[in-house]
């Protein structure tokens, strides 16, 4: 174990294991969504020059989530200027430790999200940018449609209310059947896998205005989150609208697990505007998963390749967030022309299908694969939703049968 290095600055100025501590705020357990630091896993910090030790504790040694938690404390540490180098000692947390981390758990499922039809095992990625134009839609239809062929359940819930596009994109229509109550997603085979589709569009005329409100807007993606049979999902992305608005906001309240993707363009402006998107859901306490890189080098038909919006703008952003480029997207006349005749290119053959199946594979390996349900968090969060539930006080013991008894979390 490394000791925490304690150093003093002048005028009460924030030691550089501060600055570490305060970096690792942004790297959000998937599953509870709150940081590693607010949970108590970042047991050390230690600081020799630009040499940087970390460990962390997670909740047993082998948690499933141990290789994702690494990469993200390892791509968030080297994205600071003055880090050379970073070490991270992986342990595992002692009943105390344990008890705390349920402690919080408990209180986060009683006072923060309010209970969805979207599976606890479903991985969900909201796709956002800081602003429209940058294909957001298109990227998200493509790697729903991807991720469905090799075999997936992809659910895709078009919550951009005002800008609704996603239907046109798959092609789909149709007016959305109730039952019991709660809307049915209009459905869509691809290969041995299947996409379940909510959207605006199913519910108003493509031409007709919607003219509503943030308390409006919030209601209706809450009621796409909750009355809705989304059935058994391996994922579901999210079309959240541009900007950083009460959609956005509103999300990280209703569904605290979702993880986001940011698409930006190769240019320096689109790449700060994306930053903002980023900002907004660590503020909100959602993790940031990737960065995906649209309308990157044109290939004209000679072989000749230019950067018509320049070049690198993904992968910078995707350095300063400390985050893995998932993907870059030439820019591709048959992009538009595929979304417009609603036959995503990710369903055919080609390069550009190629390109969308290995974002899949990224996404589905690699920056969020699907958790198994006896993994370290997810049966601990499937009984303190139980717990609470069930009115939580009676069982709710320390070191007994409830909740917060060390019997009770994974072997």
């Amino acid at each position: 174990m490394t000791r925490e290095t304690e150093t003093t600055q002048p005028d009460g100025a924030p030691t550089r294991e501060d600055e570490v501590r305060e970096s690792l705020r942004s790297v959000i357990d998937p599953e509870l969504g709150d940081t590693i630091v607010d949970l108590g896993m970042v047991r050390s910090i230690a600081v020799a020059g630009g040499d940087v030790t970390v460990e962390v504790a997670l909740t047993i040694a082998a948690c499933p989530l141990r290789s994702q938690i690494e990469t993200d404390v390892r791509g968030q540490l080297e994205s600071m200027d003055w880090v050379d180098s970073v070490d991270i000692v992986i342990g595992s947390m002692d009943a105390d430790e344990r008890a705390a981390v349920m402690s919080r758990a408990r209180w986060k499922a009683r006072e923060d999200a309010p209970e969805t039809a979207v599976p606890a095992t479903a991985r969900v990625l909201a796709i956002a940018s800081g602003k429209g134009g940058v294909g957001k839609s298109s990227v998200t239809v493509n790697l729903g449609v991807a991720l469905a062929r090799r075999g997936l359940t992809v659910g895709i819930l078009d919550a951009d209310i005002w800008g609704f596009s996603v239907p046109r994109l798959l092609g789909m229509e149709g007016g959305v059947e109730a039952r019991q109550g709660k809307m049915v997603p209009l459905e869509r085979q691809v290969g041995s896998g299947l996409v379940r589709v909510l959207s605006m569009g199913f519910l108003a005329d493509e031409e007709q205005a919607i003219m509503w409100r943030g308390l409006i807007l919030n209601r209706a993606v809450q009621q796409f989150l909750q009355d809705a049979h989304w059935g058994d999902l391996d994922y579901l992305l999210i079309d959240l609208p541009p900007g950083t608005g009460d959609v956005q906001m509103g999300l990280a309240r209703m569904l605290p697990r979702t993880e986001m993707l940011v698409v930006t363009t190769p240019p320096l402006a689109a790449q700060k505007v994306a930053a903002r998107a980023a900002d907004m859901a660590r503020k909100g306490y959602l993790r940031v998963a990737g960065v995906i890189e649209n309308m990157s080098d044109f290939t004209c038909e000679h072989g000749t390749t230019y950067a018509l919006f320049g070049s690198g703008g993904g992968a910078r952003l995707a350095h300063s967030l400390g985050v893995p480029l998932v993907g870059s997207i030439p820019l591709h006349p048959d992009l538009a022309a595929a979304g417009d005749a609603g036959t995503p290119v990710a369903a055919g053959e080609g390069e550009l299908a190629d390109l969308f199946a290995d974002v899949a594979r990224v996404v589905a390996e690699e920056v969020a694969p699907l958790l198994e349900t006896s993994s370290c968090t997810a049966r601990l969060l499937q009984r303190v939703e139980a717990a609470v539930t069930a009115g939580g006080a009676g069982a709710d013991t320390d070191g007994g049968a409830g909740v917060g008894g060390e019997e009770q979390l994974p072997a």
